[in-house]
């Protein structure tokens, strides 16, 4: 691996990449500590160790790598734009054109790109305002006393949700840039470099907390085992054959050939945890805006992430949001359109119909484990702060893991594939 990487950066055009790719990485990082105008650093600062572990909004804050609850530039991350793609492709299900764009190749790609810019900051507009209206009234940082916006007139409120908002859309650009000219995927990759941010602060909160050097070694060890788990399951796949039959097309022969269709064990990714929980805090979020009222002391009751009855809902959630997902983006009938098509056919299978019957066969039976497998890899991290009885939240939990190991065996991999096309030894060699 490491002579991968020499032989990386000895190619020009490569090195230019990598480089491209780690200086908008930096360029994020340092809008992620950068305040956003009205705020005061100092209490700022004063604040967020009290809060932090207990926030309400503590998935966005993952993703921001921490610039949420510091309220910079940056804070709301690239959650925005996760929405607005997820939102957009359930919409395919709703709006008959959104599918009919979908099938259309590139160019309807290109329109539902538009669309899902132009809802990125939509959200935003609507998250940033949550986010600083909740700031303004004490609620972000319940157990502080000091304002952390000194100044809360409507100019300097309105002055920060444009400064949020602007800050989304300069990290959804920075994204693309990272996908056009870089190595990976842009938006995955900031999210994987908010995650590894704050790896250093989250273990040192163990030692330095309430777990001692002994809790801190069992939380290694579970983030290890995660880990391998994660990459053992992720490179896992169902192939279904497909073959396709000989076809003579003016004086040329065509197909003859066997491929696979791959199928995922977790086909759903990382989609169903962020579902899920962004719903189960829906509820938590709304009562901040009314916390004497008896709606909110049931939700502080019963709906804390240690509570049983979030962590049943929890994993009922991403149940069905992973077969609900899968559904969606795996569509049986149009694969089994295309490979008629194109003369296409699964051995024992006749073309048609069967063939529909026999993937959605599949599919149900390989989500099955999939949604087990998220569930398990969600909860665990919260049922191992409940056994150890650490007030920290785990380093990595369950979903961070899954974006981290997957962002970087997708990296890892179109590396390679680029080394390989200039007859390098590749990483996975």
């Amino acid at each position: 691996m490491l002579s991968a990487f020499v032989q990386a950066f000895k190619t020009p055009d490569l090195r230019r990449k990598l480089l491209f790719t780690l200086g908008i990485m930096a360029l994020f990082r340092l809008g992620s500590v950068l305040p956003t105008p009205g705020v005061s650093l100092k209490n700022i600062q004063t604040c967020v160790g009290q809060a932090e572990d207990a926030s309400l909004l503590s998935l966005i804050n993952i993703f921001s790598g921490g610039a949420l609850l510091q309220l910079s530039v940056f804070a709301l991350g690239i959650m925005p734009y996760i929405t607005a793609s997820i939102i957009i492709q359930l919409l395919r299900v709703v709006i008959p054109r959104f599918e009919e764009l979908h099938k259309e190749g590139q160019s309807g790609t290109a329109k539902l790109t538009e669309y899902t810019r132009y809802l990125t900051i939509g959200l935003g507009v609507l998250q940033s305002a949550t986010i600083v209206a909740t700031a303004a009234n004490g609620q972000l940082f319940r157990s502080c006393t000091v304002p952390v916006i000194p100044n809360s007139s409507p100019v300097n409120l309105a002055l920060m949700i444009v400064t949020m908002t602007a800050g989304t859309g300069l990290i959804m650009w920075l994204g693309e840039l990272i996908t056009d000219r870089g190595i990976g995927n842009g938006m995955s990759l900031l999210i994987f470099t908010s995650i590894v941010a704050r790896f250093p602060q989250n273990l040192g909160s163990i030692i330095t907390g309430s777990g001692g050097v002994s809790k801190f070694a069992i939380v290694i060890t579970v983030i290890l085992v995660a880990t391998i788990a994660v990459v053992f399951v992720e490179q896992g796949t169902r192939r279904i054959p497909v073959q396709y039959a000989k076809r003579m097309i003016g004086r040329r022969q065509y197909g003859g050939s066997t491929t696979y269709i791959p199928i995922k064990i977790n086909t759903a990714n990382v989609i169903p945890v962020i579902f899920a929980s962004s719903i189960l805090a829906m509820p938590q979020l709304v009562s901040q805006f009314s916390p004497n009222s008896s709606w909110a002391a049931w939700v502080g009751r019963n709906l804390r992430q240690t509570d049983t009855i979030y962590l049943v809902a929890y994993g009922l959630l991403i149940l069905f949001f992973t077969f609900f997902y899968t559904a969606i983006t795996f569509n049986a009938e149009e694969i089994a359109d295309n490979m008629k098509k194109y003369g296409g056919f699964i051995p024992g299978i006749r073309a048609g119909e069967p063939t529909v019957q026999y993937l959605s066969y599949v599919i149900n039976r390989v989500t099955v484990v999939g949604s087990i497998y998220l569930v398990v890899l969600a909860l665990v991290p919260t049922l191992a702060v409940i056994e150890l009885g650490l007030s920290e939240s785990l380093p990595f939990g369950g979903t961070t893991i899954l974006i981290m190991v997957g962002v970087g065996l997708q990296t890892v991999k179109e590396i390679n594939s680029q080394l390989q096309q200039r007859h390098y030894e590749g990483f996975l060699s």
